[in-house]
C-alpha cells in the first residue's frame, strides 16, 4: 500500500493551509484510492514523523514525499533530507523517497508562466 505526503512549511495562520489542503484534495479526486495527507515542518501540526507512523501503521509500505516548496532554501536543502534519513532509519522496511520541491519542476515553472502571461 501506497500514501503521498504533501510537506510545507507551515503557519500559524490557518487560512495558509488551505492551497496545500485542495492539493490534497484534487489527488483523491483523481484517483480515490490513493491515501494523502498533509504534513509541516514547523508552526503547525501535523509534522512529518507523525504523519509517516500513522500511514506506516494503518499498512503502507511505500510513501512518497513531494515538498511543496517553491523556492529551494535551506528547509529543502537540509531539514527535509534529515527528517527523511530519520524516517528511513526508524522504517527500514518501509519504502520512502522523496521528490524534489514543486519549485523544481518544469512542468509548475511552465504553468507559473502560463498564469502570469494570462
Amino acid at each position: 500500500m501506497q500514501a503521498i505526503i504533501l510537506f510545507a512549511h507551515g503557519s500559524r495562520d490557518p487560512q495558509w493551509h488551505q492551497p496545500i489542503q485542495s492539493v490534497a484534495k484534487r489527488i483523491v479526486q483523481r484517483s480515490p484510492t490513493t491515501l494523502v495527507r498533509c504534513a509541516y515542518l514547523e508552526l503547525t501540526t501535523p509534522d512529518l514523523p507523525s504523519v509517516a507512523k500513522e500511514l506506516i501503521e494503518q499498512g503502507v509500505n511505500r510513501l512518497t514525499v513531494v515538498p511543496m516548496f517553491l523556492g529551494v532554501g535551506r528547509h529543502a536543502r537540509e531539514d527535509l533530507p534529515e527528517l527523511i534519513r530519520d524516517l528511513k532509519m526508524q522504517y527500514p522496511t518501509v519504502q520512502i523517497c522523496c521528490q524534489c520541491a514543486v519549485g523544481e519542476q518544469s512542468r509548475l515553472l511552465d504553468l507559473l508562466a502560463d498564469i502570469a502571461l494570462s
